[in-house]
């Protein structure tokens, strides 16, 4: 993250008046074309987003590694903040909301990030208390600003993993810009470091252009599209998985037989029109579209058996054995238009009034047909215990059927107004940012009003130091999600999940052998109403269907930001939270994502001799997530919410070590090209990527096998492990 004195830090600066009539200027943040008066975000340096060693996106593994965000997956760009989900997380991109797909359920699916850093220009992000032009999640907000080359520039790079390249152009006058970038990606020779064999295609590619054109100094016209399409095939034939403890050492060994085809398309576009009259005044009307089409395909049959060992490796037991089908036809088309209006009214340099509105016509088609059938020892599960030697006269039942034919097309409907002002409180200097949001919308009929306020005090010490408080009212707005319970049907008397946020916060500069360093620390509290219980499925979120529960989230956050290396930004973070909740008054119990402790750090490095050699590492330590069972279903084919009752295991921490090896051939300073060839580079790097150096096989999540020869049921949790170490070779270049 790259920090100047004016932008991730907030510093003032005070310009002397002239005359008594004059505004004194009260700087808290360099007054930049995307600046933002939202005192909870972070600034990220857009060039460590492209030069850090990722798997699934340069921009989230940044993110990633600050102090109140967790992940233990590193194929997916999906991330938790402060005790939320994967699903409560704002992103936009020049200010307009973005969809995730939402039928991937494992993280091996999920492909690219949606963000190319290639065409990224500012990142600001905020993981709790922010202002009120964002929209209604209770997590984070993401705000990624694209670039507008001022020159004609061609990029690229190619690796083991894929590739991307992009271009960008100007005219003469500087009045039409552009820049169009396009990736493709196939990670299945990292997937080939799981302990299975299973034959994977992933194939994922992306195009995303940005142009601009300005008419003159008041009025401009930008466009914004993009398209991926994401195919994921799996032909699964074994895996074998050694879990359990020394004392009793447990072996799972399953066959298969089947194969899973999955397909992804996103889609958008957004045309905006800008108009400036006067410095004070700025008008933006955006005209978006955007559909996510998805089809999940599998038939998985599979035969497997659970062993117990003794001491010397030699089988003991067999505690059950039996067979299972997993079989999916699900597909789900969501299609989201709308407009969105925002104004923006600046009377003097130290304020600021913003104003804006939105309205978008959604259509979500749901087909869904998704059941499981376990067989164990000629049973089927689930059923009623009987006692051996007796007939067995139950049914044969699926341990789950999910089906729902759902057509929605709803409205919504919302608007925001905030007001931000800099000014002097005696000789301190203070920043107050505040205003609410109305939201409606159509389908569950409900009114959502969200107040929000921020406030920023900078004492006159010699320290240089800035105490922060933040909070509101923040909602989870209904969307696909949300509304849709475990049989496959819609619910229409759905609401919005709720919380209470308030977050203090400090931020200390200071300076070590001339090289500047920022200490950030942060303790927030929710309070949470109308939860809707849900269950993680790998990196899926499956909501009950219900709001029947409540519950609360606490933390502290910690991180030490600087140059650790002179020249170079590097930090480390460290972070203690807990989240709970109460489902239907049945006692508090940790959320499926109680990550306790985390710590996590972005370190850059070069040889003192040998400059053009350069290192940076990625590490992360996180204990682990609590795993509940998946949705269980009792007799009746009814959903079973209080399961994570009955059923609590703790995954093991997560822990991972990426490092990433580059050498200069050529760039900018001190590594200039020579020869009629060569002097057409800008930039040409090659890199040797070392992905979970340490070969560590984290558990993203655990599969439960019943055994039902005991009385009740009997599960045993099988971890499903991640990615092991994979060297990977890439080439960038710049022209």
């Amino acid at each position: 993250m790259k920090t100047s004195p004016r932008s991730q830090s907030i510093n003032v600066l005070f310009l002397p008046a002239v005359k008594e009539n004059e505004i004194q200027e009260v700087v808290f943040q360099k007054r930049a074309k995307n600046k933002t008066n939202d005192l909870t975000s972070i600034e990220i340096s857009a060039k460590e987003a492209q030069t850090v060693i990722s798997l699934g996106g340069g921009v989230e593994s940044l993110i990633k590694s600050l102090p109140s965000v967790n992940s233990n997956a590193e194929l997916s760009s999906q991330y938790m903040v402060r005790g939320g989900n994967y699903d409560e997380n704002l992103i936009y991109i020049n200010d307009i909301e973005l969809y995730r797909p939402f039928l991937v359920r494992n993280s091996l699916q999920e492909g690219m990030s949606i963000i190319n850093p290639d065409m990224v220009s500012t990142i600001n992000f905020s993981a709790g208390g922010f202002e009120p032009r964002y929209g209604d999640k209770m997590s984070s907000a993401l705000n990624i600003y694209y670039r507008q080359p001022e020159k004609f520039e061609l990029s690229g790079e190619a690796s083991l993993i894929g590739g991307r390249l992009s271009t960008g152009f100007a005219s003469k006058d500087k009045k039409f810009s552009g820049i169009i970038s396009g990736r493709y990606r196939n990670t299945n020779l990292v997937l080939n470091t799981l302990n299975e064999d299973t034959d994977f295609n992933p194939r994922y590619f992306d195009l995303q252009s940005y142009l601009n054109y300005q008419f003159n100094d008041k009025w401009s016209l930008s466009f914004l599209g993009y398209f991926a399409k994401n195919d994921y095939e799996m032909y699964p034939k074994k895996k074998e998985v050694d879990f359990g403890s020394l004392l009793q050492p447990l072996k799972l060994t399953v066959f298969y037989n089947g194969q899973e085809d999955d397909q992804y398309k996103n889609m958008m576009g957004t045309v905006s029109v800008n108009f400036k009259p006067s410095k004070k005044w700025q008008f933006t009307l955006d005209n978006f579209a955007y559909q996510n089409r998805e089809r999940e395909y599998y038939s998985i049959a599979s035969g497997y058996i659970l062993e117990a060992f003794d001491e010397d490796g030699n089988p003991v037991a067999g505690y059950d054995a039996g067979g299972q089908i997993d079989h999916a036809r699900n597909d789900l088309l969501v299609r989201v238009v709308g407009s969105q209006f925002r104004t923006k009214f600046s009377p003097d340099i130290n304020t600021d009034i913003e104003i804006g509105a939105k309205f978008e016509r959604e259509m979500i088609k749901d087909f869904t047909n998704e059941w499981q059938f376990v067989d164990s020892i000629g049973y089927s599960n689930p059923r009623d215990f009987v006692l051996p030697g007796q007939l067995d006269i139950s049914d044969l039942n699926l341990n789950y059927h999910i089906a729902g034919q759902n057509n929605i097309r709803p409205t919504r409907i919302s608007a925001y107004a905030q007001f931000s002002k800099k000014f002097y409180w005696g000789n301190n200097r203070v920043f107050v940012n505040g205003g609410a949001r109305i939201q409606n919308w159509s389908f569950n009929k409900e009114t959502l009003f969200s107040p929000r306020a921020q406030i920023a005090v900078k004492p006159n010490w010699d320290m240089d130091m800035l105490f922060k408080l933040a909070g509101g009212v923040y909602y989870q707005a209904p969307f696909y999600k949300e509304i849709k319970d475990l049989t496959g049907a819609f619910n229409s008397d759905i609401t919005a999940q709720k919380s209470y946020q308030v977050i203090l916060s400090n931020d200390y500069e200071f300076q070590i052998k001339d090289r500047k360093f920022k200490l950030t620390s942060e303790a927030y509290y929710k309070k949470m109403e109308n939860l809707i219980p849900y269950y993680l499925d790998n990196v899926r979120v499956r909501y009950s269907g219900k709001n029947n529960s409540e519950g609360y989230a606490y933390g502290v956050d910690a991180r030490l930001f600087g140059q650790f290396v002179p020249g170079i930004d590097s930090w480390v973070s460290a972070s203690y939270a807990r989240v709970y909740e109460n489902i239907e008054g049945m006692g508090y119990i940790p959320r499926p994502t109680d990550q306790r402790f985390k710590f996590s750090m972005f370190y850059q490095d070069y040889m003192p001799k040998f400059p053009s050699m350069r290192v940076n590492l990625t590490l992360t330590y996180a204990s682990g997530l609590p795993s509940g069972t998946p949705v269980l279903f009792d007799s009746n084919g009814l959903p079973d919410y209080l399961a994570a009752y009955r059923y609590q295991k703790t995954l093991p921490a997560y822990k991972r070590v990426d490092i990433g090896l580059t050498k200069v051939f050529i760039d900018q300073k001190d590594n200039k090209a020579s020869g009629t060839f060569w002097r057409n580079f800008k930039e040409l790097t090659l890199g040797v990527q070392i992905f979970n150096a340490f070969n560590i096989n984290n558990t993203i999540a655990n599969q439960w096998i019943s055994d039902v020869n005991s009385s009740p049921h009997v599960y045993y949790p099988v971890p499903v492990r991640l990615t092991g170490r994979f060297f990977n070779v890439s080439v960038n270049f710049k022209l």
